[in-house]
């Protein structure tokens, strides 16, 4: 029975994306049939043999040693901030950007990027009919995270049309840092986090294709090249200065508008205890939440606790969600360990939306930034429905 309403859920999470889309008429069904399918095989296999967990831990711990080798820059700078036991967020996730931005724009400068995306765009494209730029993205953001990814990639953005930006905005709400899995594991289930990663991705094509489907031409379904065009190539020095200079601008304006938005949020709680101290807005989105969550084939206690945790990290994040759990994570059933831990492993949350709005502020116009600031819940709903669509397949092989 449980497992029927699973199904079901995946169903309706589909439907809600329908009722929202933008353009029901232009949604390319046969993508979205094929990356549900991929999807589902993906959790199969990733839930059920322990060699698609050890690709993505090996893919990931190379990341990993990237964001360590910028922690070796910033030691020696500031050597207080980063040997301790707990980094800051400002230490541990935005002054890794000074060096993994530049590193990707040299590799932009010298065409090994562009290249890369080409063809391995062409590649997913052709599996999943979606424009090659968008379907590298998708990978970059599985292992770059994605300040990371829309960082390195503001060439592109320069260049693409405003609805193509929004669609990278929305996709930007559904995935983590590989820097950051391996604290996720010493926290939650490893096989559920890696389990997570990659569904994120697909899920994060799947909801864009239907909520905000962009039709493209061929000659718009191109990589941005540093030089392109007939403009001079900028001197290597001088486009690695303006990259640095980049990177500084765009870690203050991700930590002014961070620091804003949580605060925000912590004030519409204060208000919210003025009229009842058991009211907050973790309790009014676990109830909100709570249909969905039992449609992850759950019992009405476990589905109640699910959507409590779902409030609680949409509202604050994932470390604060896996922090409270991770003792009590034992005495859950197998699936509840499983879909709440496929749910928290994203970056969709209030948060998110500011360093997201933030990143594209710094890097596009005014135009596009607009469309972005314009379309903040349907970036919201696009995170809230890829966690949900990647609990609730991943939930089909947990039992």
């Amino acid at each position: 029975m449980y497992l029927i309403i699973n199904i079901l859920g995946i169903a309706v999470f589909l439907v809600i994306a329908v009722l929202f889309s933008k353009k029901r008429r232009e949604i390319a069904w046969r993508s979205v049939g094929v990356l549900l399918a991929l999807n589902v095989v993906l959790a199969w296999f990733l839930t059920s043999f322990s060699v698609g967990r050890e690709l993505v831990l090996w893919a990931a711990a190379g990341f990993t040693w990237l964001v360590h080798v910028a922690y070796e820059g910033i030691a020696f700078a500031f050597p207080d901030w980063v040997h301790v036991e707990q980094m800051n967020f400002f230490t541990a996730v935005l002054l890794p950007i000074l060096f993994v931005v530049p590193l990707f724009d040299i590799l932009t400068y010298l065409g090994i990027l562009p290249f890369v995306i080409k063809w391995i765009g062409k590649l997913l494209a052709l599996l999943t009919r979606e424009p090659k730029f968008e379907s590298f993205f998708a990978i970059e953001m599985m292992f770059l995270g994605n300040m990371e990814a829309l960082a390195v990639s503001s060439l592109q953005l320069s260049r693409m049309k405003a609805d193509r930006c929004l669609t990278l905005a929305m996709m930007s709400m559904s995935c983590v840092t590989a820097a950051l899995i391996g604290v996720y594991t010493t926290m939650l289930p490893a096989e559920f986090i890696l389990t997570a990663v990659p569904l994120n991705v697909i899920n994060a094509l799947i909801v864009t294709n239907i909520l905000h489907p962009v039709k493209i031409s061929e000659a718009e379904d191109t990589v941005a090249r540093v030089g392109e065009g007939g403009r001079e190539r900028e001197p290597f020095f001088a486009f690695l200065s303006s990259s640095i200079l980049g990177a500084g601008r765009l870690v203050l304006i991700i930590c002014a508008t961070v620091i804003c938005f949580v605060s925000l949020a912590k004030f519409i709680d204060m208000l919210l205890a003025l009229v009842s101290p058991a009211v907050s807005l973790e309790s009014i989105l676990g109830c909100i939440m709570f249909p969905f969550a039992w449609l992850m084939g759950l019992d009405a206690d476990e589905a109640f606790l699910l959507a409590q945790n779902m409030g609680t990290k949409l509202v604050t994040n994932e470390f604060v969600v896996m922090l409270a759990v991770k003792d009590q994570l034992p005495t859950f059933s197998r699936h509840l360990q499983g879909v709440l831990t496929v749910f928290v492993t994203s970056f969709a949350n209030f948060g998110t939306l500011g360093m997201i709005i933030g990143c594209f502020k710094s890097m596009v116009d005014e135009s596009k930034n607009e469309l972005i600031s314009r379309n903040v819940g349907y970036i919201l709903l696009s995170g809230i429905l890829v966690s949900l669509l990647s609990a609730g397949v991943a939930g089909l092989f947990i039992w």
